[in-house]
């Protein structure tokens, strides 16, 4: 009787992956290549560039490079510094605005006491499914004087109404959108991950004598962590990109100028004055100040959250 080898007594043999592994990812990675990284490249290439007039008086137009020109122009563009700020301005609304209820309405249907928890479900995920579009007409009319129905209802009874497309209001009257349409979406989320924890830590918790709102904050809300940065993420990012409610609200209020966010900026410059080079500069930049705020914010909610340096 032979004896097998002790260095490789229990071992199995490698098996030979050949070519299946890659030709099975090769469609993601073609769809990776042609719809993000050739974009991007573009996008880059472009805004080094710019168009030029050339030929004296016969007013010919060339393409140029004119090296970090655009971004310069881009960051010295008032309009276009006015409008981060507004941007960033309504991230500070909507997103603890839109987490917090997301996270209020998930703790509520997570509670014992909680009834018509599908009903209740759907009524708030419901605004997620209705596109922007159509979102911010909808609330748009809401807030136009001569049919708003909410200002039509506090001028029966007397009370002041509103001027929800003033330049004072219009900022909270826009974020307002924002966060009714993503707050049904984060609540999704983090309901889910509330039905995933254990239910012996709640059931000795209330054997030791806690209360449901001991419950919520002590033991479900730090348990759901990895799912409130998540959404804290995908929210701030949202926040970010805002364009569809403010260039829909835009034509019904003097309040929206066309640079009132810089989404409407690089769409200005790149299909209203015909600048794709500018426009490609200012996308840049909001893609990499994204990108970092994105990352810083990470960075701070790992360390707080979850202790982690990276």
């Amino acid at each position: 009787m032979t004896s097998v080898p002790l260095t490789t007594r229990g071992r199995r043999p490698r098996r030979q992956g050949g070519p299946a592994p890659y030709v099975l990812m090769l469609p993601a990675i073609i769809l990776l290549v042609l719809f993000l990284l050739i974009p991007i490249g573009y996008t880059l290439w472009l805004s080094l560039r710019a168009s030029r007039v050339t030929g004296g008086g016969l007013g010919l137009r060339k393409e140029s490079f004119v090296g970090l020109a655009n971004y310069a122009g881009a960051i010295t563009d008032s309009a276009y510094a006015q409008s981060v700020l507004r941007m960033l301005g309504y991230g500070v609304i909507v997103v603890p605005v839109m987490l917090g209820l997301a996270l209020l309405f998930a703790l509520l249907l997570d509670s014992q006491g909680a009834r018509l928890k599908s009903f209740t479900r759907l009524g708030i995920f419901l605004p997620y499914a209705v596109p922007g579009v159509i979102a911010s007409l909808l609330w748009g009319f809401l807030y136009l004087p001569g049919v708003s129905p909410i200002r039509a209802t506090l001028e029966k009874i007397g009370l002041p109404a509103p001027d929800f497309l003033g330049p004072d209001t219009v900022l909270f009257s826009v974020a307002n959108i924002g966060v009714w349409g993503g707050v049904g979406f984060n609540m999704i989320v983090l309901y889910t991950a509330l039905r995933g924890l254990p239910e012996e830590l709640q059931d000795a918790a209330r054997v030791d004598g806690a209360s449901e709102l001991q419950i919520a904050l002590r033991i479900k809300v730090p348990l759901i962590a990895p799912a409130l940065v998540m959404t804290g993420i995908f929210s701030l990012i949202s926040s970010l990109q805002v364009f569809s409610e403010p260039s829909t609200l835009q034509p019904l209020t003097d309040s929206i100028s066309f640079t009132w966010v810089p989404l409407m900026t690089i769409y200005r410059d790149a299909f209203v004055n015909n600048d794709i080079y500018t426009a490609a500069a200012a996308s840049v930049l909001l893609a990499a100040g994204t990108l970092a705020v994105s990352l810083a914010v990470l960075s701070f909610l790992q360390k707080r959250a979850f202790g982690e340096d990276r």
